[in-house]
């Protein structure tokens, strides 16, 4: 049986110390200017005005919308920040109402409370299982409406909702870009761009090196941040010239990633002096263009030749020229599908657990004799926020992180309750959230427990001897996760692994099925390892590109790739059973990514080489998908592992075939 040789060094790493490694993020300088002096400006105005109940509710806002922030263009960051805070300024005013006309009575009043939240934590279940911005948007429906039936009111009523949305429109305007801002070095879709070229670069550096394969995952994310921030076309809004313009680079650079994933599944090192082209771009697109240069070379095999045709339309496109990229623009979104996934049977299935671990919070608070009820349900949201990894890992860091977050706070108590004190450590706190979540779940709660706790204390409602008792609330809701929301749920795998795993093979396949069924040859047929003409003969540049669809269809395939990745590495942060299925599943997941380099070699030997598509080679590996597919269906981990390639790819062996003996010697049908 192969040795299992995909990630080593990750299995040899105990679950808990890759649970507790912080990432290292860059700091993001203009978020956190940007989140201090959002909280900083309504809780000034509050007490100068003698308001502070207003401006503590106009700081939620703001912080609520730097917890959405991102560097983007303002038509991206302005309804991102806008979908969360009008969910949570909703939730508000679910919540201040049940406080408002609630029953007379304690069991009452509970029990409408835990009702009306109940129903409401269904319904931001449902919402969150959508995508990121569902997620973000159903976390603090949630949140805000446990807020909500808790805190103080403002009076009237009715206007923490508004001031919320104040808050958080003054942090919109912050960001509004100013005159410097509309430099091209300035602008984050052209600075995503030149990481995503500076990312190519090292790729091909670290061909034919074991480093190449965390070099591509690299650069895929950096694909991936790049294509958040240039979203498909609107058909009636007109692009401006410089977004036409990014586009084409955009898609310019999907053609030389190709390529280079092709280049990296080979084995096959390029020139250094080519593999410093993509660094010259990427200084070039920073100073809105210019002349790069591609060196003559002598490309000998398809895939190489595919990287040298690809770079020089690179080249042409970030001068400003036209270049034939084959490409056309991403397929515009179906206009139906928030409301089908809104209603599918995963967001059902989300919404019923977030409300059954609601539900018994609610019947926790009735019963015991807790002093701030909304911590519980409140806190119950944030762990079971879908996009943020593994709930177990969640649980145990809200826990850890709350004690460190009240002892920090008690001791800011300690030595000073001046309100003008705790509105500077309040900004201070909100400035260092965009670093935390990036960084570690634990630390950005280390960070935001204080920040929640000086609002309470400003607001007049705490004292240091209270703040205690929230470490009891967050280690109960943490419990109610984990046995309602993690042990008890009927739900296998405990993680989205499989699932990822099954998209990321139904990918795979669309995109094989768009590079064989692609028509003619590239050219009169030849030897595959024959020398190709020289890259500036006609012949080179007049080769077809790839189908309008395969651009596409290889962009969906590598990100859910890198989905599925994602999900293996936050499983093997889990305890045992969880841990161990991720790293069953880890050999396949490496190897369906070199499948995708596979297929992208195979794509440059159908255009460049001449060859014509081997059916039985193809069936092979639709076949070895198909088995994948069902393995991962049924909660099956595949037993043995592929040795990863060490050595050169011959070119004149079809590329589908290696990725065929991989496939089925992982599946076990090949001896």
């Amino acid at each position: 049986m192969p040795s299992r040789s995909a990630d080593p060094v990750q299995r040899s790493t105990p679950w808990w110390a890759r649970a507790a490694r912080p990432a290292r993020p860059p700091l993001p300088l203009a978020l956190m200017v940007r989140a201090a002096v959002g909280m900083a400006v309504p809780l000034a105005l509050g007490q100068l005005t003698h308001r502070l109940d207003l401006g503590i509710f106009a700081g939620l806002g703001a912080m609520h919308a730097t917890m959405n922030d991102r560097v983007e263009p303002t038509r991206l960051r302005a309804p991102r920040i806008a979908s969360a805070v009008l969910a949570s300024a909703l939730g508000m005013l679910i919540g201040t109402a049940l406080q408002e006309f609630h029953p007379q009575g304690f069991h009452s009043t509970a029990l409408v409370i835990g009702m009306a939240l109940t129903a409401t934590a269904f319904v931001s279940g449902a919402l969150s299982a959508t995508g990121p911005r569902g997620s973000a948007a159903g976390m603090l429906l949630l949140v805000s409406a446990a807020l909500g039936s808790g805190m103080p009111l403002a009076r009237p009523w009715w206007a923490a909702a508004p001031m919320m949305l104040a808050g958080a429109a003054f942090v919109i305007l912050l960001g509004l870009p100013r005159r410097s801002y509309r430099r091209p070095r300035a602008d984050p879709r052209n600075r995503a761009l030149a990481a995503a070229y500076e990312a190519l670069g090292r790729t091909l550096a670290d061909l034919g090196t074991p480093r190449g394969a965390t070099s591509r995952q690299v650069l895929t994310a950096r694909l991936n941040q790049l294509q958040d921030l240039l979203p498909p076309p609107r058909s009636r809004v007109p692009e401006s010239p410089r977004t036409v313009r990014l586009r084409r680079m955009y898609e310019a650079a999907l053609a030389a990633t190709e390529a280079a994933s092709g280049l990296l599944w080979a084995w096959r090192p390029v020139p250094p002096e080519v593999a410093a082209v993509p660094g010259r771009l990427a200084r070039a697109v920073e100073g809105d263009g210019g002349e790069v240069a591609v060196p003559d070379w002598e490309p000998d095999t398809p895939s190489r030749q595919a990287l040298d045709v690809a770079l020089r339309a690179a080249a042409e496109t970030v001068a400003g020229r036209e270049a034939v990229l084959g490409t056309a623009p991403a397929p515009p979104p179906d206009p139906w599908r928030l409301r089908v996934r809104l209603l599918s049977r995963g967001s059902v299935r989300y919404g019923l657990r977030v409300a059954l671990c609601i539900a018994v919070g609610s019947a926790a608070t009735a019963s015991l004799p807790l002093s701030k009820s909304y911590w519980v349900p409140m806190t119950i949201a944030f762990v079971l926020k879908p996009d943020l990894g593994s709930v177990f890992l969640r649980a145990v860091s809200r826990s850890i992180g709350t004690v460190l977050g009240v002892a920090v706070t008690a001791g800011v108590l300690s030595l000073t309750t001046d309100a003008w004190a705790l509105t500077v450590i309040a900004a201070l706190c909100v400035a260092l959230l965009p670093y935390a979540t990036a960084a570690h779940y634990g630390l950005n709660t280390v960070v935001m427990t204080p920040m929640a706790l000086i609002l309470l204390q400003l607001g007049g409602q705490s004292s240091a001897a209270e703040f205690w008792p929230r470490v009891l609330d967050t280690v109960l809701a943490s419990a109610i996760v984990l046995l309602f929301g993690y042990l008890l749920w009927p739900e296998r795998p405990r993680h989205r692994i499989e699932p990822r795993l099954v998209d990321a093979t139904a990918a795979l396949r669309a995109y094989l099925a768009s590079v064989t069924g692609s028509g003619a040859p590239a050219a009169p047929p030849t030897p595959a390892s024959d020398t190709p003409p020289a890259p500036d003969t006609p012949q080179t540049s007049a080769a077809p590109p790839a189908p309008v669809a395969e651009v596409w269809l290889r962009r969906t395939a590598y990100r859910a790739l890198a989905d599925a990745r994602q999900e293996v590495r936050q499983g093997l942060a889990e305890p045992p059973p969880t841990g161990r299925l991720a790293e069953q599943w880890l050999p396949a997941t490496a190897a369906l990514e070199r499948l995708s380099g596979a297929v992208a070699a195979y794509a440059a030997q159908i255009r460049y080489g001449g060859r014509v598509p081997e059916p039985d080679e193809v069936a092979r590996v639709r076949q070895a998908l198909d088995d994948l597919t069902a393995a991962a269906r049924e909660h099956r981990p595949p037993t043995r592992s592929a040795a990863r390639p060490t050595r050169p790819h011959d070119p004149a062996r079809s590329a589908l075939g290696r990725a065929a003996d991989e496939l089925e010697t992982l599946l076990g049908s090949r001896g």
